[in-house]
């Protein structure tokens, strides 16, 4: 699945496949672009990685590189032990001189509450502690020949709805009619069922047999 072949969809949809184009290969880029960061806020577990994060040395402030969306868990120390989080509120009521602790191997993280993409770290690191920590991050920008990694094959249909809606929200007849917001709504009709699959099918007895009577 490549941009190229998105638009190639879209533009039977929007009946402009005849050179010279309505809409130019690099507005249509800009649509997939688009469409693809639409679907995080419905399906964000798409989007999150699992990567070694570089630690600020000395600091119990740290933040996730600048292309994260926001923190979902740390889980160790590189090569060392587990992480686990606690509540700041908590820790400070009742060590207070945490945050002057000599720096170590880390042992808790606290989230913080204003910011999506930083967190607190006790005690605070030495040099060259990484962390294995799970973030969403913002997908890369795509060219017309690009691999779409960032979402599923399954989201094909869902994407070129999505542009298909961009392209036409645009346009004063179909923004009039109404098809651009029936594009847009097959898009999002498309993410729910999906994510309504998602929470059936991952529960625990989602492939159980029912026990015969």
């Amino acid at each position: 699945m490549t941009p190229a072949t998105v638009i190639a969809q879209v533009r039977q949809l929007i009946q402009d496949n005849r050179v010279p184009y309505r809409y130019g290969d690099t507005m249509l880029l800009g649509f997939v672009n688009q469409a693809i960061k639409r679907i995080m806020p419905f399906r964000p577990d798409l989007f999150t990685v699992i990567e070694n994060v570089s630690t600020t040395a000395g600091s119990v402030l740290q933040s996730l590189p600048s292309s994260a969306v926001r923190l979902v868990e740390v889980f160790q120390v590189a090569g060392g032990g587990a992480v686990t989080e606690v509540n700041r509120e908590t820790l400070d009521q009742m060590y207070p001189a945490w945050v002057s602790e000599d720096a170590g191997q880390p042992v808790n993280f606290m989230r913080h509450p204003r910011s999506p993409t930083r967190f607190f770290l006790y005690p605070r690191p030495a040099a060259g502690v990484q962390l294995v920590v799970e973030y969403m991050d913002t997908p890369d920008e795509l060219g017309l020949a690009s691999t779409i990694t960032a979402v599923p094959e399954s989201f094909f249909t869902a994407i070129i709805d999505c542009v298909v809606f961009l392209a036409e929200s645009i346009d004063n007849e179909h923004v009039n009619s109404g098809r651009a917001k029936l594009f847009y709504d097959a898009f999002t009709e498309a993410l729910g069922t999906s994510l309504g699959s998602r929470v059936v099918s991952d529960a625990e007895g989602a492939a159980v047999s029912s026990p015969k009577g």
